[in-house]
């Protein structure tokens, strides 16, 4: 059920937001309405190189990753929260993930790179 779970982690945050990023780079129209924020990062992004563009897409993607990683630590019990004396346990269709999504995810990672 881990597996599942962080496998689907991967697809559906990692995934799915670093195309969300690569098409708002890629297509948004720089307005006078466009946010600031907007604005800047897309100057920024249409300055890169492509090999550029592809590593700022992967330095996203590793930033991702290590936050659902250090999320899921929290969830086990492996990392803790400053000035927070909470136990958090996440269940899975009320099954304890016996501290082991943080592993279950790098483990993951891990395999997915080695076969890329």
């Amino acid at each position: 059920m881990n597996e599942i779970f962080v496998k689907s982690l991967y697809r559906s945050i990692v995934k799915e937001n670093l195309q969300l990023y690569k098409n708002l780079y890629e297509t948004t129209d720089v307005t006078s309405k466009t946010d600031d924020y907007w604005k800047n990062n897309i100057a920024f992004h249409d300055s890169l190189t492509n090999e550029n563009k592809d590593i700022l897409m992967r330095i996203i993607e590793q930033t991702m990753i290590d936050t659902i990683s250090n999320m899921l630590g929290v969830f086990d019990g492996s990392s803790t929260l400053k000035d927070c004396s909470f136990e958090p346990k996440l269940l899975l269709d009320s099954i304890d993930t016996e501290g082991e999504l943080q592993d279950s995810f790098l483990e993951f990672i891990e395999e997915s790179d080695s076969n890329s």
